[in-house]
């Protein structure tokens, strides 16, 4: 798999500087130890990098009703709410091995609402960005092009 380098932590850092996709591999395996999921044994974690160089992690909460299971795209995009916003500018998932995951359809979604312009994944096919893995994708961008309102982001 391609991976930029760059430098190692979680430190803050400039919005040019490369993504280590190595450390937030990582930081998505460690996530995903935390996983619930009993019923289908598929453990996920996933990782973001956001814009203002704070990481964010999340992984799967599965439930007996399992339309209710919660992907850990949801739980991060809500730890990146709850730690006050943000935009995701970079973003890997792995399996329970380790290894890349590429989001669902629905997660895709998710991820592409709280997006930083040029946002890139770590799929099982190398660094993508969100427009190559979501073409034509329906966004707020698409609300306020007909006159509907877009969700606007408070101030902390």
């Amino acid at each position: 798999m391609s991976r930029a380098d760059g430098p190692s932590g979680t430190a803050v850092r400039p919005a040019a500087a490369a993504v280590d996709w190595d450390a937030l591999a990582d930081l998505a395996r460690g996530a995903m130890r935390h996983a619930y999921a009993p019923y289908s044994r598929f453990p996920v974690g996933a990782a973001a990098l956001l814009e203002d160089g704070r990481t964010v992690v999340g992984c799967n909460v599965e439930n007996a009703s399992y339309g209710l299971t919660l992907c850990a795209e949801c739980t991060l995009v809500g730890q990146i709410q709850l730690g006050g916003g943000g935009r995701i500018r970079a973003f890997a998932c792995v399996d329970q091995h380790g290894d890349a995951l590429m989001p669902c359809g629905r997660c895709r979604q998710l991820l592409y609402e709280f997006r930083a312009p040029g946002m890139e994944l770590m799929t099982t096919r190398g660094v993508r960005s969100m427009d190559e893995i979501l073409p034509d994708a329906f966004g707020p961008e698409t609300l306020e092009d007909t006159g509907a309102e877009a969700p606007r982001e408070e101030a902390p």
